[in-house]
């Protein structure tokens, strides 16, 4: 018996990402590329929104609460809202406090490999969806300016976990209820899941599973690195997840704490 040879023409050259079709996939594949853009729209909208209206960001004392929106943590300027600085001020910003430390937390989700994949898709359609042909004839990858600044991701990844410590500290201060002692109302609880989705997030992510276990040769010589590892990786299965949840919560907590600061909602008191 001899065996059938059998091979395969392979054609160079062409339009990147296909032939000259667009695809041939029969389902909706251009559903996940339109929800992502319109998700990731509407969240820039509403934080640049949110950023610029410097009220309504901190419930105090008056209302015998200690709430403070994740936009405007920690708030670092002289005109910030009484009782909503933890006592450094920076004199002379006459800007809203939100636009000192928004770049850090954005700067994080926008170099973010997860979020680089999908706004990529999204928004470039480069590609738009698997076996679906590319909208650009060339590809230099993150070797060239402006996308060569995603490289330094993992020091917003570093500045990210500064942010999730003074986010959990916050949320430990909305048990804080002046003039009544402590408690926890909605908003303790809102605040709480806040912090809890944004370290998952953080914990999750690719920058964070290297950090642990990256660049060892054997992690027999790092037994805590390999526990930290071991811990992490699991978490980066869901790092999509957590990144969604996450993004959407803490656009949902400013919007909690703006309608209590306005009087247009109570912030009920559960125990």
């Amino acid at each position: 018996m001899t065996a059938v040879e059998s091979s395969t023409k392979v054609q160079l050259g062409g339009a990147r990402g296909g032939p000259d079709e667009s695809t041939l996939r029969q389902d909706r594949w251009w559903l996940q590329p339109v929800v992502t853009v319109s998700i990731l729209t509407a969240f820039v909208i509403y934080s640049t929104w949110a950023a610029f209206q410097n009220k309504n960001y901190f419930v105090g004392a008056s209302f015998h609460r200690d709430l403070i929106s994740p936009f405007y943590s920690p708030c670092l300027t002289s005109n910030c809202v009484a009782g909503s600085t933890s006592g450094f001020a920076i004199h002379g910003w006459a800007l809203s406090p939100a636009l000192l430390i928004l770049i850090f937390p954005l700067g994080f989700r926008m170099t973010c490999y997860y979020y680089r994949r999908s706004y990529y898709r999204a928004f470039w359609w480069s590609p738009p969806a698997c076996a679906v042909t590319d909208a650009h004839a060339n590809y230099s990858g993150e070797t060239r300016f402006p996308l060569i600044i995603q490289n330094i991701h993992r020091y917003f990844f570093y500045a990210g976990l500064l942010f999730n410590v003074l986010l959990t500290y916050d949320a430990i201060r909305a048990f804080r209820q002046p003039g009544l002692g402590w408690g926890v109302t909605v908003g303790t609880v809102v605040l709480c899941v806040n912090a809890s989705l944004l370290w998952l997030y953080s914990l999750s992510c690719h920058a964070c599973r290297h950090l642990c276990g990256g660049q060892l040769r054997t992690f027999s010589n790092h037994p805590i690195r390999h526990k930290l590892w071991k811990f992490v990786t699991p978490l980066n299965a869901k790092h999509m997840n957590f990144a969604w949840a996450s993004l959407m919560f803490v656009a949902l907590t400013d919007v909690y704490v703006r309608l209590v600061a306005s009087g247009a909602l109570t912030d009920y008191k559960l125990f």
